[in-house]
């Protein structure tokens, strides 16, 4: 089960190099030169050097706010490198990059700094939160498979009987521990991805009426009327910019 590539996918997340005042991903390294920790600033540029050495500064964009997995993270996300050969060869990697000014050395940048941003999250996820949101479902294995149908086919007419079923619980454990972990009921985050998606489906110039039957709602009138409490505006206000 695959708990980022959606997230990655629909929310175009771009990565270059900067300098300290704009950087939210930072590398340090220790007295001999040798990557030890990345720091991601997830609310914006925070320099925050420690004992250790900076090796490289960089900008992260991924769709702000709008990405429900940004906006579970913490304000700080701290991924120990240290004795993590293959991540600590991607940090060489970009500092090489970003020092050389080699012909399409951006281009490198942006991917690699992908690569290291999954790994940083596959630890993210592999260490949990403390916090309820959607990092502490996609931690729990039982919710993930859950929240992942809802990610991979938000326009599926699912119930709560269905997601328990993927997720191999009772009904009402299902409902209880989704509560508990991700701090919403799972038909209120279901609703909710899928007016992100179709907030972005809108952006792009898709008409309304078939956004709102994508994300299985029942009529425009009642896909506009959840868009609006939503948003604050008419689906149709996004299309309009957009063409």
């Amino acid at each position: 089960m695959d708990r980022l590539t959606t997230l990655m996918d629909r929310f175009q997340l771009a990565v270059r190099a900067a300098g300290p005042g704009e950087a939210n991903l930072i590398a340090l390294a220790d007295a001999a030169g040798e990557p030890v920790r990345i720091l991601y600033y997830t609310r914006g540029p925070q320099p925050r050097l420690a004992a250790e050495t900076l090796m490289w500064a960089a900008r992260v964009e991924w769709s702000g706010q709008s990405n429900p997995f940004l906006a579970a993270l913490p304000e700080i996300v701290d991924y120990e490198v240290s004795g993590n050969a293959e991540a600590q060869g991607l940090v060489r990697l970009m500092q090489e990059e970003a020092e050389g000014q080699h012909c399409g050395a951006q281009s490198v940048i942006n991917r690699l700094g992908e690569v290291l941003m999954v790994r940083l999250l596959r630890n993210r996820i592999q260490r949990g939160a403390t916090e309820p949101g959607l990092l502490a479902g996609l931690a729990d294995p039982r919710l993930s498979r859950a929240i992942v149908a809802m990610h991979d086919h938000p326009g599926r007419l699912w119930t709560n009987s269905d997601l328990a079923q993927e997720a191999g619980l009772s009904l009402s454990r299902f409902a209880e521990l989704f509560g508990a972990e991700v701090g919403e009921t799972p038909m209120g985050y279901l609703r909710r991805w899928r007016l992100i998606l179709a907030h972005q489906d809108l952006q792009r110039g898709d008409r309304v009426e078939a956004v709102a039957r994508r994300y299985a709602y029942g009529s425009p009138e009642g896909f506009t009327r959840a868009f609006r409490k939503a948003y604050g505006v008419a689906p149709v206000s996004l299309r309009t910019v957009a063409a």
